[in-house]
C-alpha cells in the first residue's frame, strides 16, 4: 500500500484533487488519523484551509471546481457502498468520464479503495489523531502505557 501511495503522489491526477478525495473518504469513514493527514497535507501542498473546512458540504460552497467535485462524488459514493448496494451512481460516472481521462479514472478508483482501506485500518487499530506532521510524513505519536 505504501508503494501505491508513491504511484499515486506521481500518478496522472493533479495532488489537490487526490487530496480532497482522500480527506471526503475519510471524514465518512470517521477515521480521525487520516481527516488530519490530508487536511494538513493539502495545506502543506498549499491548498487553502478555508477552502478545506467546506469539504464536508461540498455540494453547497463554490471553492471547487467541477472536476474537483466529480472526484468528490466518486469518493462519497465508494465509500457509501452499504448505502447503494448499486455502486456508482451513472449521474457521477458521467461526470468522472467527462473531465477525467481513462489513466485518471484509473487512478481515482484506486485512491478510493486504498483510502478506504487505509481508513479501516486506522479506525480498527484505534491510531489516534492530530499527531501527524505533514514534513516528516510521520506521526508524532508515541503510545504510552496507562
Amino acid at each position: 500500500m505504501l508503494a501505491n501511495e508513491k504511484l499515486f503522489h506521481n500518478g496522472p491526477v493533479a495532488f489537490r484533487t487526490m487530496e480532497l478525495l482522500k480527506l471526503r473518504a475519510s471524514q465518512i469513514n470517521g477515521c480521525g488519523y487520516c481527516v488530519d493527514m490530508h487536511y494538513k497535507d493539502a495545506v502543506h501542498g498549499g491548498d487553502d484551509p478555508e477552502r478545506l473546512n467546506l469539504v464536508t458540504v461540498w455540494r453547497e460552497a463554490p471553492a471547487f471546481t467541477d472536476e474537483e467535485r466529480a472526484a468528490l462524488a466518486l469518493a462519497e459514493e465508494s465509500a457509501r457502498l452499504a448505502d447503494n448496494p448499486h455502486g456508482v451512481s451513472d449521474e457521477t460516472w458521467e461526470a468522472v468520464r467527462k473531465h477525467f481521462d481513462d489513466e485518471q479514472i484509473a487512478a481515482l478508483v484506486a485512491m478510493c479503495a486504498q483510502i478506504n482501506a487505509w481508513n479501516r485500518i486506522n479506525v480498527t487499530l484505534r491510531t489516534p489523531a492530530g499527531f501527524y506532521d505533514p514534513v516528516t510524513k510521520a506521526s508524532r505519536y508515541k503510545k504510552t502505557e496507562a
